[in-house]
């Protein structure tokens, strides 16, 4: 089990960072240009645009990023074959779980890890994929072994993994956790995902999974009246998640990692990230 964090001596306003992919950027241009119109100059990057175009748009990244004052606190990648069209088609496609995509798979998450540490990055989440609930099922064994394998890669060059949450119950992922003994591998915690995949309580998942905790994202949501249908991801402020229970219990598990916020509906990103962060900002002066 990973140990709980000690408190870190930066407040956590100034641990505010933004997910990359949240601003659609085109380039390395226009990702700059749209983070300086939000005013924050921290990022979690995502990799996979930048190896996939390292000659083209995204080239001499991490030089443009020091001439722009950016800093990449973290990083992301996806995987091959995502579809999150409905919840059985993210279940049956996403993460690390599908064998008809492992090998390609595999091969990105590998040249990543090379992407990040040219960026200097240390620290990298992604999703999973949907984990089995029980570990007599033959499917744990097989994605214990390939997150085993991720693990031990990008160990072996300094870094340490984030799984993201919600597409099972905290006590789920928590048990695999505890299955899986990585000690470079926690948590990306996302209150908004344990509503749109209509998971459970954000706070008390947030309490389950703190010995594991390494980072947030801050997104909203509202929890679909369908079951086995997706939420509503909303403006941060406006959803369903309780904020100041959320941070106070940040405090209380002495939360010391960087909270990106994220926003992947709405044709007005720059917009709501700045509403996004005048929100926490506002909250958090009152604390």
């Amino acid at each position: 089990m990973l140990r709980r964090m000690s408190t870190s001596t930066t407040p956590l306003v100034e641990r505010l960072g933004i997910c990359s992919w949240s601003l659609q950027p085109d380039s390395a241009d226009d990702l700059f240009q749209k983070l300086a119109e939000t005013g924050i100059p921290r990022i979690q990057i995502a990799l996979d645009p930048i190896r996939e175009n390292a000659g083209g748009a995204w080239s001499n990244f991490a030089a443009r990023c020091a001439q722009q004052g950016v800093r990449c606190v973290s990083g992301m990648f996806g995987t091959v074959g995502e579809d999150y069209s409905t919840l059985d088609s993210i279940r049956r496609t996403g993460g690390v779980v599908p064998d008809a995509t492992w090998d390609q798979n595999w091969r990105q998450i590998q040249a990543n890890a090379n992407v990040a540490r040219d960026l200097g990055v240390e620290y990298i989440a992604f999703h999973a994929g949907f984990l089995p609930h029980e570990s007599t099922d033959p499917a744990f064994a097989k994605l214990v072994g390939r997150l085993k394998a991720i693990a031990e890669f990008y160990g072996a060059r300094g870094m340490s993994l984030g799984l993201e949450t919600g597409q099972e119950q905290a006590e789920t992922l928590r048990t695999f956790l505890e299955q899986l003994g990585c000690p470079n591998v926690g948590v990306n915690f996302d209150p908004a995902n344990m509503i749109l995949y209509d998971q459970g309580d954000p706070i008390l998942a947030l309490r389950t999974l703190g010995p594991w905790l390494r980072s947030c994202h801050l997104k909203d949501a509202v929890r679909t009246k369908v079951p086995g249908t997706w939420g509503e991801e909303v403006v941060l402020g406006t959803g369903q998640v309780d904020w100041p229970r959320f941070f106070q219990t940040l405090t209380e598990l002495g939360f010391s990692g960087q909270a990106c916020i994220e926003r992947e509906a709405g044709t007005q990103r720059v917009a709501d990230i700045r509403t996004a962060q005048q929100f926490v900002r506002d909250l958090l002066a009152q604390a």
